[in-house]
């Protein structure tokens, strides 16, 4: 799998976290226990940091970035989804954002929040713990979240991710 210090940043994988093949971890990037890294997802800390808590998924797609001035950081039991954008943000625990979503500078995703599919959070937004997050630019709808079906979500990666750590194999 392409893993890549950069100068003298270099990632830090739990050795429990599931990071397929096809994905890709550069520089200052944290991976917490029983997380997983989808395909063609990109994790690039080349310039700040990136947390990955534990047991959240990154799925297929998505771009991960921090800025010179701005880690990104991501809780735990999150959900992160295909072809999402997190930069210079923080996602706390138990939080969704949606398939093609975005989320942007020093934005805040609270504790069992939701972005939904294609919603841009801009820079400084704070979506409320338990809130949704829909539309561009987003717009809150307080209390419109389940953090408890994020939670099951997040399980569902975890159990798939130690699917694929035990029988994914190359055939060709």
């Amino acid at each position: 799998m392409p893993i890549y210090a950069i100068d003298d940043r270099e990632p830090t994988i739990h050795p429990e976290a599931f990071v397929h093949p096809e994905a890709v971890v550069i520089g200052d990037v944290v991976i917490g226990a029983r997380s997983s890294i989808w395909p063609c997802a990109v994790l690039r800390g080349d310039l700040g940091r990136i947390v990955v808590g534990e047991e959240t998924s990154v799925q297929d797609g998505a771009v991960v970035h921090a800025t010179a001035q701005l880690d990104t950081v991501i809780g735990n039991r999150v959900v992160v989804g295909h072809l999402a954008h997190l930069e210079g943000c923080r996602v706390d625990d138990a939080s969704l954002v949606g398939t093609g979503s975005v989320v942007l500078h020093r934005a805040v995703v609270g504790t069992g929040a939701t972005v939904a599919a294609g919603a841009v959070v801009t820079n400084d937004v704070v979506v409320p713990p338990g809130a949704l997050a829909v539309g561009v630019p987003a717009t809150l709808k307080p209390e419109r979240s389940r953090q408890e079906l994020i939670v099951a979500a997040a399980g569902i990666y975890v159990d798939n991710a130690a699917r694929f750590r035990r029988g994914l194999r190359r055939v060709d």
